[in-house]
């Protein structure tokens, strides 16, 4: 199997742990994996599987293609380098991507001249391209209708060839069949997190709500923010923050301007691996996306699946994406998304009843072993087997 990943790696970024985790639980149920990515521009280089906290495996190859000067450049020397590659290794080969520039190129190449193509599918590309400059803040950067066109043509393209199509949601896939139609092996594979015990939460300490990940606004880390500044008695706890984005500046600025520098900590950014022994100091652990077409329909975020892992009660955005995974009342509290008064009255109500926590937490640990890294991989498999028989 071949996985192309359009990245310096490894990388700070959620999608690098995804991608890589992926790779290794698929190696470790006995395939033969290369990842091909761009080096890491860290000096001096990184080890992937340390800075992941995983086991090197024979099985899982991590290669590097030249990545050249420039974002143009370095695109098209990947493009091409990823191309040769999968040309070359024949057409019993499997392809895994979630580039879909890289998927629509290789499906236009004669089946009989390359591998079975399996597209891992994060949101209707036009979509997020029309939307994510808005939730960054970043207008200027807005697609042009020319793009927005373009990239429409490849995913309904690669819909239409790609040998099996995997979503993160099924709302995911449910829109994509409405707006090109329906096709046969398509596999809704969520996220997933690393198996582990739960961590005990630390006694005689604050009551702490936890959040992990970016700090960018639509992820709704503000509105957690002005959340604890209406919850009296609540800390919280932020475990991220690039120090090279402007939005730590932001975040801190608002937690000085609300008065809270000691009742909020952040952590700032971390490695994956020192990521769950932070969270595992929250009572409470959540997940407050503002609303939009990504969150709504097509997220399936890493960090939900770390909170199921360690046992801890859950309060999220309330979306349909979400409630694949969660149950109101049943296995977390589901709030109005962007109501920071909603989660304030949700996280003093679990401050004020530990048996709702206990419940809570218990039934989110019971979710866990469904949604691990090797979990993920086997229904993955499904979509691998399908696609070799296209």
């Amino acid at each position: 199997m071949l996985c192309f990943a359009d990245t310096r790696f490894p990388i700070e970024r959620a999608n690098g742990l995804q991608t890589m985790a992926t790779c290794h639980a698929l190696a470790q149920r006995g395939h033969d994996v290369t990842l091909v990515v761009r080096p890491d521009t860290h000096e001096p280089a990184r080890d992937p599987f340390e800075f992941y906290g995983l086991d090197p495996i024979d099985s899982l190859w991590v290669r590097h293609v030249a990545a050249g000067a420039g974002a143009g450049t370095r695109r098209a020397r990947f493009l091409i380098s990823a191309a040769a590659i999968a040309t070359a290794s024949g057409r019993d080969a499997t392809v895994l991507t979630r580039d879909l520039g890289l998927a629509s190129w290789l499906v236009r190449i004669p089946r009989r001249q390359r591998p079975a193509v399996v597209y891992e599918s994060h949101g209707v590309a036009d979509v997020v391209a029309k939307e994510m400059p808005v939730l960054l803040g970043k207008p200027d950067l807005a697609a042009s209708s020319r793009k927005l066109d373009r990239l429409a043509r490849r995913e309904k393209r690669v819909w239409s060839r790609a040998a099996a199509y995997v979503t993160l949601t099924k709302v995911l896939a449910d829109e994509l069949t409405e707006r090109f139609g329906a096709r046969t092996k398509v596999f809704v594979v969520p996220d997933a997190s690393v198996p582990a015990e739960p961590i005990a939460l630390p006694p005689d300490e604050p009551f702490v709500a936890g959040y992990a990940g970016h700090l960018y606004p639509w992820k709704g880390v503000d509105v957690f923010v002005h959340a604890i500044a209406a919850a009296p008695g609540v800390h919280g706890l932020i475990v991220g923050g690039h120090p090279g984005e402007s939005d730590l500046a932001r975040v801190k600025q608002l937690v000085t301007s609300l008065g809270l520098d000691d009742r909020i900590t952040i952590t700032g950014l971390l490695p994956p691996r020192d990521v769950r022994a932070q969270l595992a100091k929250a009572a409470v652990l959540v997940l407050p996306n503002t609303a939009s077409a990504i969150s709504a329909r097509y997220t399936s975020p890493l960090k939900l699946f770390e909170y199921l892992s360690l046992d801890r009660p859950i309060v999220a955005s309330d979306f349909p994406a979400t409630r694949e995974v969660l149950d109101d009342r049943l296995t977390a509290i589901l709030v109005p998304p962007g109501d920071a008064g909603a989660l304030a009255r949700a996280l003093m109500e679990l401050q004020s009843r530990p048996d709702l926590r206990r419940l809570l937490g218990d039934a989110a640990g019971a979710l866990a072993p469904k949604f691990t890294w090797d979990a993920r991989a086997k229904r993955i498999e499904a979509a691998l087997e399908a696609a070799q028989t296209a």
